[in-house]
């Protein structure tokens, strides 16, 4: 009888710890499948909200000449809150495939009114050699007869704000041949000062897309420094990142024995993401860690079989907070991907490729190019 009592005890004690292991268990898993953002809802009854519109004129500072400048598409915008108002900044091209970057403004977040010209686009400056196609003449000829040849510009905008007000935009200069990421700077998000390449030392190596990581306070998005120095991914194929004291000068993260850049996210064999990986908007500090929106392509084989090859859609990862080279964790599937017919068909098919956030009258809006000839919004409510 008293063995039997005893007995009882120990698998009661054992049943207790058993179920308050899994509890603990159980609140890992919890913690880890909240630091997303969950349930996007694309707004059908307004998307697209900016399409090319032909009329757009303005004088291009390098030709000369009167340019249609959005006639061709409006595409990848950045997004961020000023007093009452979203300011939205797209990338537009002209029928020629020449990019600028357009303002729109919006007082809901979802119906917005173009500026009539560009606010930021190739100039005769210092950045013309890394802004303008390297085969067009100074007369504007062209050399070859082919649609694609001549892409150029300005591209795929990133804009946050500094502890003191100033706006920081990074971007792509694309010369035909390589694209180079670049920083600009305004005081009033009209006038813009260039700055040159974040890889100053590695002019010509192929580089992209710099989101750099931000607080999120109120509805402003600001730089956040993270052991006295502020961070930023970037890249097309793999994530790299690179470091700064002022956000403008920026040293980029490299392997001390062999030199190359680090890499600290990689496509992924068998999903959305198998054939590379690119930033969205600016990465968030929070108190689970860094979340970074990501874009992911879906390669031509080995990849996702419910998508197409090579489509276009988003996922998130989380980075820890204090070694933002770290890697926590990582989601395993996209959370928005093309299904609209302007998503699956235009410039490039089957592309939802998202770049812009903002937290504006308890919501989060999230702002994304489609098919890269339109922009969509999708929106995540905020409970109060």
């Amino acid at each position: 009888m008293t063995r039997s009592f005893y007995l009882i005890i120990l698998l009661a004690i054992l049943f207790c710890g058993c179920k308050k292991e899994s509890s603990k268990t159980d609140q890992l898993q919890h913690n880890l499948n909240h630091w997303t953002f969950t349930e996007f809802t694309k707004v059908d009854s307004l998307n697209p909200i900016l399409r090319p519109t032909a009329s757009l004129n303005f004088e291009c500072p390098v030709t000369n000449k009167q340019q249609n400048w959005e006639e061709r598409n409006v595409l990848n915008p950045s997004a961020i809150v000023k007093g009452s108002e979203v300011y939205l900044f797209y990338r537009a091209q002209d029928s020629g495939g020449t990019s600028r970057i357009g303002l729109a403004i919006s007082s809901d977040g979802l119906h917005f009114i173009k500026q009539k010209e560009p606010v930021f686009y190739p100039d005769n400056d210092f950045m013309k050699t890394y802004e303008w196609n390297y085969k067009k003449m100074d007369n504007n000829e062209k050399l070859e007869d082919c649609l694609n040849c001549y892409f150029d510009g300005v591209e795929d905008p990133r804009i946050i704000e500094s502890n003191d007000g100033t706006y920081i935009m990074t971007y792509t200069a694309y010369d035909g041949k390589t694209a180079r990421l670049a920083i600009a700077s305004s005081k009033d998000l009209i006038s813009w000062t260039k700055h040159g390449l974040v890889l100053k030392e590695d002019k010509d190596q192929w580089s992209k897309s710099g989101a750099i990581v931000v607080e999120v306070v109120g509805n402003k998005n600001i730089a956040k420094k993270i052991d006295g120095k502020y961070w930023m991914y970037f890249g097309d194929t793999n994530l790299f990142l690179a470091t700064s004291e002022d956000l403008i000068n920026w040293e980029v993260c490299k392997n001390e024995e062999n030199k190359r850049m680090i890499s600290v996210l990689h496509p992924r064999i068998g999903y959305f993401d198998s054939r590379l990986v690119e930033p969205g908007p600016f990465a968030i500090f929070k108190e689970q860690g860094i979340l970074l929106i990501y874009n992911g392509s879906n390669a031509a084989n080995f990849n996702d079989s419910n998508l197409p090859k090579f489509t276009y859609a988003a996922g998130q990862a989380l980075f820890d907070k204090t070694k933002p080279y770290k890697l926590i964790d990582r989601t395993d599937n996209y959370f928005i991907y093309p299904d609209k017919d302007y998503e699956k068909v235009g410039e490039v098919n089957e592309v939802c490729f998202v770049e812009g956030l903002v937290q504006f009258k308890n919501n989060w809006f999230l702002y994304y190019g489609t098919a890269d000839s339109k922009i969509a919004v999708a929106a995540h409510h905020i409970e109060k």
